[in-house]
């Protein structure tokens, strides 16, 4: 999935489309925020901030007033449909790195061979790792067939307790030292098969 193209010509973005959802999903709460605060949560600089909200707002996706930026309706649906939520999970050892970030991809067990592409698809964003799970006919694995019920109950139990994970879903859990990367690393390798 592509959320921005890169340009052709100048210069290349210092930023990633898991950045400008990460913005959009910082916003999503409701409340107003600086640019400034809201690049300090995305971990981006300002500069790339200012690119990042002026296509948002070229999509009517956010509105910026003096009073702060705020997601709109247009904008809060776009997120809806990207078919990713963002969640928190004890990585019990899953993934290394100080840091980690869950991602859930609705749908997405399918689309899982044996989670390889996206372990490198988060190891080229620089995280340290990335490991994928899989929610299949009510167990969970690693895949392809590691059964995670069998091997490691207690994280088994922390995902169906999770309300936004089914049947026929994804999970990827980025780990890094830093937890911009972790996020970027889990997002990334997310949108490789949304």
């Amino acid at each position: 999935m592509k959320i921005l193209e890169a340009p052709q010509y100048g210069p290349m973005f210092r930023f990633t489309d898991a950045s400008v959802y990460w913005a959009l999903h910082d916003l999503s709460d409701g409340r107003r925020m600086g640019r400034k605060r809201l690049s300090e949560l995305v971990g981006v600089g300002e500069g790339s901030m200012r690119r990042i909200l002026n296509t948002l707002k070229e999509r009517d996706m956010i509105t910026i007033k003096q009073t702060g930026i705020t997601i709109t309706k247009a904008g809060q649906d776009y997120l809806d449909k990207i078919p990713l939520r963002v969640i928190e999970l004890n990585p019990h050892s899953l993934v290394l790195g100080d840091y980690t970030q869950a991602v859930v991809v609705k749908g997405g067990a399918e689309k899982i061979g044996n989670g390889l592409q996206q372990r490198d698809a988060g190891i080229r964003a620089g995280s340290r790792g990335c490991t994928t799970l899989i929610v299949k006919d009510g167990k969970v694995l690693l895949p392809p067939d590691w059964s995670i019920d069998d091997n490691n109950p207690e994280v088994a139990a922390d995902i169906r307790a999770i309300e936004a994970v089914s049947d026929g879903d994804a999970i990827i859990i980025g780990g890094a030292d830093d937890p911009f990367v972790a996020i970027n690393a889990s997002l990334t390798a997310a949108f490789e098969i949304i």
